[in-house]
């Protein structure tokens, strides 16, 4: 009788394992699997001292490891928000963490300056790209020269993400290694956390309720993942990253014992209670703007239901409307997130109102990988089982498509469409964002 309870014991604990396996959000083994890509991808995004890249980009002679956006030949510099995007996956040692913050606040702009182009870098400004050979920062998107950089086509104003990306990865270095003393470390004259505060509080942003805006005639790129957009008025994807900034500066300020802390804490609060009210629209969706290119946006939606900046009905509507959408095939193609539903394009022509690029290209309506993982968070609270499809269909496409396997294989990409187009392979935040989204859910 005992041996016959302890073989029905056995079989009701299979079933409860099996059933759990299969009910996971991600089995261990795929989530392995992109642990380790992840792994892979960052290695061959590094640059080690001294390591030459090519003719025209020289070696990294800044004197320590640097993480470029991707591996092979793509974009050949230190990008500030990649790498800050990078951080959580906690695959990166507090030696090369300490030397890209390090640069990063010594390439930040100690005096306004106009580019021959009539461009303006700002007192605070954070550069979106500092070059490997020379550690001169590059303020704007679409060139590498110094003295060329500034184009209005790209912004009159330095993008205005990496400004809090910068106070991001300060909080994440403080908060990871205890080292909160090194806020008070001058660079170049400056402590570290005067730096974080002057680069807050360089996007234009309204005094009353510290939303972040553009004008036509004072702009810069809300976000750099969408730099080849024109994007005007009040802008919700830079104000949801100011929002964590707030927050995170709060905190490390009451590490050092500054009254300061109350006050960012407040700006974090004001953000949320303003976010729905300003960009939300009937359906539940966050609008990128209030002017120009004023279009529902997947990626701002998802990452404000990530943050935790929606809740209640408002959290509830946008999450259903992302769900209803994947299951319509509108926002997503092999697992892949588009900036704009394909039902919201603006025309037959663009997915955006204003883009440098052609239709169904780069980030005028290709699929990223970046926000798979916001994606599949917003919809998991709603919709589980479309939530785990969609994550499955992430991992499937890379398995298929492993760089890894040589010749033409290629993933993870930055982004690709439904035809033949890809963009840049071995992309770090198509792997990485997922990842660390993945775990949170996991949890």
């Amino acid at each position: 009788m005992k041996h016959l309870q302890s073989l029905l014991m056995i079989q009701l604990i299979a079933i409860s394992v099996g059933f759990a396996q299969t009910s996971s959000f991600l089995t261990a083994a795929d989530l392995a699997f992109l642990e380790g890509m992840t792994k892979d991808v960052l290695e061959a995004s590094r640059i080690y001292p001294d390591q030459f890249i090519s003719k025209e980009f020289g070696a990294n002679k800044t004197g320590a490891t640097l993480i470029r956006p991707g591996g092979r030949n793509a974009y050949p510099s230190f990008w500030i928000r990649d790498y800050a995007m990078s951080l959580e996956t906690g695959l990166i040692p507090k030696k090369e963490q300490l030397h890209m913050l390090m640069l990063t606040a010594s390439t930040q702009c100690d005096q306004a300056w106009v580019t021959k182009k009539g461009s303006l870098v700002p007192f605070g400004a954070i550069a979106d790209h500092v070059r490997i050979d020379d550690s001169k920062p590059i303020y704007f998107p679409g060139t590498y020269s110094y003295e060329g950089q500034g184009t209005p086509e790209f912004g009159t104003l330095p993008p205005y993400c990496d400004q809090f990306y910068f106070v991001h990865m300060a909080y994440y270095y403080v908060k990871h290694t205890g080292d909160y003393k090194i806020l008070l470390k001058e660079v170049n004259g400056f402590r570290l956390i005067d730096r974080l505060k002057t680069s807050f509080h360089v996007p234009p942003s309204d005094v009353t309720n510290h939303i972040v805006y553009a004008t036509e005639a004072m702009r810069g790129v809300d976000f750099g993942f969408r730099d080849a957009q024109a994007i005007t008025g009040n802008l919700s994807f830079p104000s949801i990253l100011k929002y964590r900034a707030a927050t995170e500066l709060s905190e490390m300020l009451q590490l050092i014992k500054s009254g300061e802390s109350k006050k960012y804490q407040q700006i974090a609060s004001k953000i949320k209670e303003t976010l729905p009210g300003l960009f939300l629209d009937e359906r539940g969706m966050l609008l990128a703007s209030t002017g120009k290119s004023k279009q529902a946006d997947v990626w701002a939606t998802a990452l404000a239901v990530y943050m935790g900046l929606l809740e209640g009905e408002n959290l509830n509507k946008a999450s259903s409307i992302l769900a209803n959408a994947y299951k319509s095939g509108t926002l997503s193609y092999r697992g892949n997130i588009r900036h704009i539903l394909t039902t919201d394009d603006y025309n037959e022509k663009t997915a955006w109102e204003v883009s440098l690029s052609a239709k169904n290209t780069y980030q005028n309506g290709a699929y990223w990988g970046t926000p798979t993982g916001w994606v599949c968070f917003a919809i998991n609270k709603v919709d589980p089982q479309s939530a785990m499809t969609l994550a499955n269909e992430y991992i499937e496409d890379l398995k298929t498509n492993d760089y890894r396997k040589g010749g033409n294989f290629g993933a993870p990409y930055e982004c690709f469409n439904k035809q033949t187009y890809t963009q840049n392979p071995i992309y770090l935040t198509t792997v990485a964002c997922p990842l660390v989204a993945f775990r949170k859910m996991i949890k």
